[in-house]
């Protein structure tokens, strides 16, 4: 039998050759085109959907789920105001990391279970505080009504909810208010890496190593977003049959990623950040893998078909008023399902960014009807006396705010990687490799399956993936027969113990240097990661076209060579090409991922160390290897 050797160029110095490349392109940012388009069918949405929940788990780090410790609640001060009462609330949603916020209830409520809605409060905090003078400006451009209540427009939509008969919950976003474990400079204004963090032990946050481990502040709040559920659900007055969630600006993302992940909540409103355009630019609302082909509207269309409302505002919103550009889409996925009605985006334009007296005049609307309040229309908010600093402070003499700071961040970092760990281990020994087949998978951006299913156009010097619009540079025999041995040649390879023959590789996507990052300064790898494939993915992409091009000649058999250079790539790819790859041979070099302290390494791949690295790879393919 003949051998076939192939070439394959990942070498970007030939850039000229592969200018039509899709990936030559500038990487894409957070400000971004991100249109939504609709399948034609509901299986066709339930088949996308499966795949983006499992993308939105892996970014957010809860691949698989942790499990729920113990929330350990403490609820004291009450408050009286007219109509409501406010407690102050603290829990925790990790052992010794804790979840702060006020608890609003209705005063003398009429049933013994009431509905509950989750309040997660965006920028600004749940003290955002117009003062005397903004208010008045609110007030003349009829955003606000009242001099008071008016001022804390997060407080009085808690006040409203729990006057229109719901337990409303209103929880601090990591960094605001009383949660100060971990800073608001950390959670909200990183820019600059911090070198003492950049190590491969005692690593922090924003890290390579955190990265790698998809551990991150965007995580970590949706984390707490969901316990904050559990808490509202404990609650012995709350039915957990009718909990609702709404939450504006980066209260609005945590809303969408709850309506994503989890099934409890029945009713959703989050306002002003489902766009097409800008996804979000603080760096708790941003994470790697997040976002890499979808965005914010399709991740919306995901609550669908339950009840789900919004407005458009004079910011990154007003497009979605625009055909093909949000709102009309998610209004033609709901009419899928026969629920067109269950979606609302009214047109408050001539307000900018805001959730407003007006915006959540059309909320309360929206969940007097789907969680059957049965209030009179419409629902009109009430002034009150604004609570004190001493009676919003969760913590005091008798509650004693917990350590933070920056040994508590390593600490944490500690425990939620050894938590991880023991998931993952958990599933290796279990023998569930479906679970670990779909992380990796996730993780690189590309299955094998799809990769089968992508048209190729071939020539001697090229390899074009027209369905993904990548080329791949090789050296193809003009004479390709299906009868011959396919040998896939990655780098400097010498075949054969000391026979001293060298056969150069050109490899795509290997540029010198770092890795390509977006315009934005601040030195976050979410930024980047979060809308693009890495440079180490796209080779394995690369590997996984070839492989996939060869895989449908018939009577094959395809191996992988590689030298130390592509060790990493030639075992990824061959992993997720499951039986397609009969042997793999590499020099090996020894690498693991976790001796990477810089996110823009050529070899970074987010959530790679959180999956076991090369070791648990390799041990698959030794599996595979022996079953065979």
């Amino acid at each position: 039998m003949k051998t076939l050797i192939v070439f394959i160029s990942l070498l970007l110095s030939i850039n000229a050759l592969l200018a039509q490349d899709i990936r030559d392109s500038s990487p894409k940012d957070l400000n971004g085109f991100f249109p939504f388009d609709p399948p034609s069918t509901l299986k066709e949405w339930e088949t996308r959907k499966e795949k983006l929940v499992l993308r939105m788990q892996v970014a957010t780090g809860l691949y698989p789920m942790p499990i729920k410790t113990p929330l350990n609640a403490v609820i004291h001060g009450k408050i009286k105001r007219p109509g409501f009462t406010v407690e102050k609330v603290y829990f925790e949603s990790v052992p010794g990391f804790y979840v702060t916020g006020l608890l609003f209830r209705p005063e003398n409520p009429n049933q013994e279970k009431l509905p509950g809605v989750l309040n997660p409060h965006g920028h600004g905090g749940r003290l955002q505080d117009y003062g005397e003078k903004g208010v008045l400006n609110q007030i003349v451009i009829g955003a606000e009504r009242f001099r008071e209540s008016g001022r804390m427009p997060k407080m009085a939509r808690c006040a409203t909810l729990a006057r229109m008969g719901c337990v409303a919950f209103l929880y601090d976003m990591i960094g605001y208010a009383d949660n100060q474990q971990l800073s608001y400079q950390l959670a909200h204004r990183f820019a600059t890496r911090r070198p003492e963090f950049e190590k491969t032990e005692n690593w922090g946050l924003y890290s390579a190593q955190a990265e790698m481990r998809l551990l991150s502040i965007f995580g970590l709040q949706t984390w707490n977003s969901i316990r904050a559920l559990d808490f509202l659900e404990s609650l012995p007055d709350v039915d957990p049959k009718r909990i609702a969630v709404t939450g504006g600006s980066g209260g609005g993302t945590q809303t969408i990623l709850l309506g994503a992940l989890d099934d409890r909540p029945i009713a959703s409103f989050p306002n002003g950040m489902v766009s097409s355009s800008m996804q979000g630019g603080c760096t708790c609302e941003n994470a790697s893998l997040l976002r890499i082909g979808t965005g914010n509207v399709e991740m919306t269309a995901l609550f669908a078909p339950k009840p789900q409302g919004m407005t458009a505002a004079n910011d990154w919103t007003r497009e979605m008023l625009v055909k093909g550009k949000g709102f009309s889409e998610l209004k033609d996925l709901y009419s899928l399902y026969g629920k067109s009605k269950n979606v609302i985006c009214p047109d408050l334009t001539h307000f900018n960014h805001n959730y407003n007296y007006v915006s959540r005049a059309v909320m309360y609307s929206w969940f007097n009807k789907h969680m059957k309040l049965g209030l009179p229309e419409p629902v009109v908010e009430e002034d009150f006396k604004l609570l004190t600093k001493e009676e919003h402070a969760v913590w005091n003499d008798r509650h004693p705010k917990p350590v933070g700071g920056d040994n508590y961040e390593r600490d944490l970092m500690k425990q939620l990687n050894a938590r991880d760990r023991q998931l993952v281990k958990k599933l290796c020994e279990s023998g569930t490799s479906e679970e670990m087949l779909l992380a990796w998978e996730t993780i690189v951006g590309r299955s094998f399956a799809d990769s089968k299913k992508h048209k190729f156009q071939v020539t001697e010097e090229k390899l074009i993936n027209e369905t993904t619009g990548e080329e791949i540079k090789w050296i193809l025999p003009s004479n390709l027969s299906s009868s011959e041995k396919r040998i896939i040649h990655l780098g400097e390879f010498a075949e054969g113990k000391g026979s001293g023959t060298i056969r150069p590789v050109l490899f795509r996507q290997n540029r010198k240097g770092p890795t390509e990052k977006v315009a934005n300064s601040r030195e976050f790898a979410g930024y980047t990661h979060g809308y693009n494939h890495s440079r180490f993915a796209r080779q394995v992409h690369d590997l996984l076209s070839v492989i996939a091009y060869l895989d449908s000649k018939d009577e094959k058999t395809i191996e992988i060579r590689a030298g130390k250079r592509f060790e990493p790539q030639a075992i990824v790819a061959s992993y997720l090409a499951g039986n397609s790859i009969k042997k793999v041979v590499v020099e090996s070099s020894g690498f693991r991922f976790s001796e990477i302290v810089d996110y823009r390494d050529p070899r970074f791949l987010p959530g790679a160390i959180k999956y076991g690295d090369l070791d648990f790879l390799i041990q698959s393919l030794d599996q595979k290897f022996k079953q065979s």
